[in-house]
């Protein structure tokens, strides 16, 4: 991958800081669009898998709609419309929470287990391959990320 100003034709920046936020902003939608492609034969979408993920963590425990929004990637994605979406595809089971008529219990069924399985080398190798570094450059990566966040 070219460096940054030649990806957006864009010779000079005000500073180092407003680079690092357009650097990691563009790497967020380069990231994205390679992952859309790895779904695309699946039928399902990042957000889709990541909702996927929450559930195979809980498994065989429900989680309400509210705990897997807290838990998402991305927490602007409506999970309602994620899950109605992989209960049409048969990847999830949505039933009344007994307790509580106004929420919804969600599981992951059979189906979205083999379908995670399915998927875990390829996420493994697609992993692997997107981020071209060493384990030591990935884990000063990671802790720059993190740091990043820090509030």
């Amino acid at each position: 991958m070219a460096r940054l100003e030649e990806s957006i034709q864009q010779r000079v920046f005000k500073d180092p800081y407003n680079k690092a936020v357009v650097n990691i902003l563009f790497t967020n939608s380069y990231l994205e669009t390679r992952q859309n492609k790895l779904f695309r034969p699946f039928d399902i979408s990042p957000e889709q898998y990541n909702v996927l993920r929450i559930l195979r963590g809980k498994h065989p425990e429900p989680i309400t709609v509210s705990s897997i929004q807290d838990r998402m990637l991305n927490r602007m994605s409506n999970a309602s419309r994620l899950v109605e979406k992989l209960k049409n595809k048969g990847l999830v089971h949505r039933e009344e929470c007994a307790s509580d008529r106004r929420q919804v219990d969600i599981t992951i069924t059979d189906k979205g287990l083999e379908l995670l399985q399915v998927l875990e080398e390829e996420i493994n190798q697609f992993n692997k391959n997107v981020i071209s570094l060493s384990v030591e450059e990935v884990e000063v990566l990671n802790e720059l990320l993190d740091k990043l966040r820090v509030e």
